[in-house]
């Protein structure tokens, strides 16, 4: 790593937008970073020279607040085998964490029929979010727009239950 440092001085410092050519770039930072990759000053020293070109704004660091990729969209699969009491095919995932805004596809990959049934804490259902029967590949979609926790089951195979949970 403290080669990395020496091996951009020498050709352009850009940090923040500013770009210095290493000709422009005191002798004492070029000093510095050489002494600290040849391990004659300390790591503590050396950021401490960083520190003070960013003080003095020498370096200037422009702070532009990139916008975090929020995931839109996301997938609950209903495996091969889910229709069976004794199977482990629970859906994928069991738990789907996600923020508010977004879309989930529920994607039936078993051989029979599947419905996606939103229920209440005590099991009733309620009408947030209900498919009709989906067969063999096919999808159904909700997006949701606030935060909670949300039951759902197959109301043909109740023992199958599902949550989404939205932060």
């Amino acid at each position: 790593m403290n080669y990395l440092i020496l091996a951009l001085i020498p050709i352009v410092l850009s940090i923040g937008g500013v770009s210095a050519f290493a000709e422009s770039v005191p002798e004492w930072v070029k000093n510095t970073a050489l002494w600290y990759g040849e391990g004659i000053v300390s790591e503590s020293e050396f950021l401490n020279m960083i520190k003070f070109l960013i003080e003095n704004e020498v370096i200037v660091i422009d702070t532009v607040m990139e916008p975090v990729p929020q995931v839109v969209n996301a997938q609950v699969v209903i495996p091969n085998g889910n229709f069976d009491v004794t199977g482990a095919g629970f859906y994928s995932p069991l738990n789907l964490e996600i923020s508010v805004g977004t879309t989930v596809t529920w994607v039936n990959d078993d051989s029979v029929p599947h419905n996606i049934q939103s229920i209440d804490e005590g099991g009733k259902v309620i009408q947030l979010f209900n498919s009709p029967p989906l067969n063999t590949g096919d999808r159904f979609e909700f997006t949701f727009e606030e935060k909670g926790v949300f039951n759902y089951y197959c109301s043909f195979h109740p023992w199958r239950v599902g949550l989404v949970t939205i932060s």
